[in-house]
């Protein structure tokens, strides 16, 4: 391996990493104030007019997470395999 490589391999696991640890800290926060805002509605529900109203905060943050860990987890780098095979996929289509 060249360090031109090395250096590429470190700088993408670097990234991976931050990713990761960022979406660690959201998981953390989604947690922490989800339960509060439960304990809110649980502890001042009181004649149950307010309806249920954590539940919009809890789905509606619950699918930006899904998102992030998909791009914590899921997506994968783009690759010189990957930018070889587009470049010859677009040459081919004569674009």
């Amino acid at each position: 391996m060249t360090d031109s490589t090395n250096t590429d391999a470190r700088d993408l696991a670097i990234h991976s990493l931050r990713r990761k640890r960022a979406f660690q800290a959201q998981v953390v926060s989604y947690a922490v104030i989800n339960v509060v805002l439960w304990g809110l509605w649980l502890f001042t529900k009181g004649d149950g007019n307010q309806g249920f109203w954590p539940a919009w905060v809890t789905v509606g943050w619950g699918i930006g997470l899904a998102f992030s860990a998909w791009h914590a987890y899921g997506e994968k780098p783009i690759t010189e395999d990957d930018i070889q095979r587009e470049m010859q996929r677009t040459q081919a289509d004569g674009r």
